[in-house]
């Protein structure tokens, strides 16, 4: 072992020569890492844990290019790596890992030119880690060299020879993943073919997780394997084994996690592998990792949902709530083409089993949410209970997800569940009301008038309590945006909304807008909205409006012909069908409208083509050329989505109807 304090000693030597100010990390001068530095050495755990958080946070943060303080650190934290009573090991070269992976990704002028001379250097090193007495080093070196870019010649014989060596399984695993990676860097030198035989070898290893680290090395070099070995997949990733995986540096996760990084293998809209998955099982995590895996494909391809669906309703009686709740979750998603199963969804309703999240929602709430979504009634005793106070695990607002290819299991707010029951209205409304009279939290009134304005005039019943929040200054806004949504039912609203325009009070827009949704006259709405579309920059919800006006919005024809050519594809948009209402100019807006859609037949929506095809519904047989363009998206598999959850279902739906709506249209 030697002399450690020998080995501290000699950790440093250089540390101080080094001109740290004149160097750049993520937040400006690199000054502070010295003495991160040292702190990461030192032999207090948590000290050691925070410095190595913000050292990361200071060298990599979010990554994008490579910061010149981390060149001139790397040897440094390379020899905290080798040192044995450093506290942080594993986090220096997880650091190590990440610089390395960035620098093998970035473009040339994001990359320190210090970095190239610095990792050369530092290599033997990091290879002479392979040897650590530590299994976690030794899998932990591993993963740098497999998300480094050094050519595959300098690194296989290490990992090679560490091989042969070694008896850890986690580490094993970590090293095939590193053999697969490195043998893929040209120049690989005479090992190249040696690794290969090596990894084929391995795919009938009497180990099943072996046999998966296989199948992963090997896949980017040869992408039809996991369809071949989609047994041998399903076999290891339901092995009990598969915690083994939770101790490698490079996966470090379990069931879910291996279950999805192993989906990652298999492409395209086939069901086979998540069929396999939701096969029963006896550990309630392979259950709920099979149920987050059909999210993620029903999220992305639509031809699975019919081989699916069983699976789905079966796991409607798991003894998990996880696994309830889910499944109840993801009928939810599919609402109208899940609907055929409502009566089994409905056996959920008084189920009151927790989900372990912070909101600790229900596995009933599921229930209630997949059934508004099927536009089933049998949901509307509990969404009572919910509007009248009852404790919630439905979103307080609402949240937005990427779309990614994790499906996000959440619920929405209560104002997007009434939004698909206008139909029930008449049951609804009553406890609304109720609600409207009472409310003292801002949150739950908002939502309950977002709800009513979507609703639009089949609410007018609650036009009394409406006046009455119109009144107060506190709740105003929330009652116009309910009203203008009502429509001409609010009438009784005109005066109290004109004495808001009269007093040139904030949010003179909604109250003009309301005004004129009630029956006002068109003449102060449109001073104030056209006046907004000159002054702000976001304009077009305010051109929205002013088409409603029609002939009306003449004096602005003009501008809304210019507009009409603007950078901002939602001021085009918006600007197009304004035109067209207020002149018939259709020759002018079909060819805005339909270039905001074009590339929904390349597979790409975009928020903004929903109303571009909602308006060119409007035009009918003048917006023929853009109908033909589109013909064939109907029957595209994949969704058309920019939001993950139940979002991205719901966007896929509409966007499919305003399609059919619009060929049916232009006829």
């Amino acid at each position: 072992m030697g002399n450690p304090a020998g080995k501290i000693a000699r950790m440093w030597v250089g540390l101080d020569e080094a001109d740290w100010a004149g160097l750049k990390h993520n937040y400006g001068s690199a000054e502070d890492v010295p003495g991160l530095l040292r702190r990461c050495g030192g032999p207090n755990q948590d000290d050691a844990d925070d410095a190595s958080s913000e050292l990361l946070n200071l060298l990599f943060h979010q990554g994008g290019w490579v910061c010149s303080a981390a060149s001139a650190a790397l040897p440094f934290v390379l020899r905290l790596a080798a040192t044995p009573q450093v506290p942080s090991r594993c986090a220096m070269l997880e650091l190590v890992a990440m610089l390395a992976a960035e620098a093998g990704r970035i473009e040339a002028r994001f990359l320190d030119p210090g970095w190239a001379p610095a990792w050369t250097q530092a290599l033997p090193e990091l290879l002479g880690l392979l040897d650590d007495p530590e299994p976690e080093i030794r899998r932990a070196a591993a993963d740098v060299l497999a998300a480094c870019d050094s050519p595959g010649e300098l690194v296989l014989p290490g990992l090679l020879r560490c091989w042969e060596a070694e008896d850890d399984l986690a580490t094993r695993l970590e090293l095939v993943l590193s053999l697969g990676q490195a043998a893929l860097r040209a120049p690989v030198g005479g090992h190249g073919a040696e690794v290969f035989d090596l990894l084929r070898d391995l795919l009938d290893s009497p180990q099943a997780q072996i046999r998966l680290a296989a199948v992963h090395a090997l896949a980017p070099n040869d992408p039809g394997l996991p369809a071949e070995r989609l047994d041998l997949i399903l076999e290891a990733v339901r092995d009990p084994t598969i915690e083994l995986w939770r101790h490698t540096s490079s996966v470090q996760t379990g069931v879910l996690g291996v279950h999805h990084w192993a989906a990652g293998l298999i492409a395209g809209p086939a069901p086979t592998f998540t069929l396999g998955l939701l096969a029963d099982h006896h550990d309630a995590e392979q259950r709920i990792g099979a149920l987050a895996q059909a999210g993620r494909l029903l999220s992305q391809w639509r031809s699975p949902t019919a081989a699916l669906l069983p699976r789905l309703v079966a796991r409607l009686y798991d003894p998990a709530p996880e696994a309830r709740f889910r499944a109840a979750e993801l009928l939810a998603c599919l609402g109208p083409a899940a609907a055929a199963h409502a009566d089994e969804v409905a056996t959920l309703l008084s189920d009151t089993s927790a989900r372990t999240t912070r909101k600790r929602e229900t596995v009933g709430e599921a229930a209630l949410w997949a059934l508004a979504r099927m536009n089933d009634p049998r949901c509307l005793p509990g969404l009572i209970e919910l509007i009248s106070g009852a404790r919630s695990g439905f979103a307080s607002t609402s949240a937005h997800y990427p779309a990614t290819d994790l499906h996000p299991v959440v619920l929405p707010a209560l104002d997007e569940v009434l939004g698909y029951l206008s139909d029930h209205a008449e049951r609804l409304l009553p406890s609304i009301c109720g609600q409207l009279d009472t409310a003292t939290d801002d949150r739950l009134l908002n939502r309950l008038c977002e709800g009513l304005a979507d609703w639009g005039p089949v609410a007018g019943a609650a036009v009394p309590q409406l006046l009455g929040l119109l009144e107060d200054d506190r709740t105003w806004m929330a009652a116009a945006k309910a009203l203008a949504g009502i429509g001409s039912a609010g009438v009784g609203a005109r005066d109290l909304l004109l004495s808001r325009l009269r007093d040139a009070a904030p949010h003179t827009e909604l109250a003009a807008w309301a005004y004129w949704r009630v029956g006002g006259e068109p003449g102060p709405a449109l001073e104030i909205l056209g006046r907004s579309v000159e002054e702000r920059r976001f304009r077009h919800p305010t051109l929205r409006k002013l088409a409603s006006f029609g002939p009306h919005a003449a004096p602005y024809a003009d501008r809304l012909r210019a507009m009409t050519s603007d950078t901002d594809p939602w001021t085009r948009v918006e600007a197009a069908h304004a035109l067209w209402a207020v002149t018939s100019d259709a020759e002018t807006a079909v060819p805005v409208l339909a270039t905001a859609v074009l590339d929904l037949t390349k597979g790409t929506y975009l928020p903004v083509m929903l109303p571009a095809l909602d308006h060119l519904a409007k035009l009918g047989q003048a917006a023929q050329p853009a109908a033909d363009l589109l013909r064939d998206v109907p029957a595209r598999d994949q969704r058309l989505r920019t939001n993950g959850g139940w979002r991205g279902f719901v966007q896929d739906e509409n966007i499919r109807t305003a399609v059919r709506e619009l060929l049916s249209a232009s006829v």
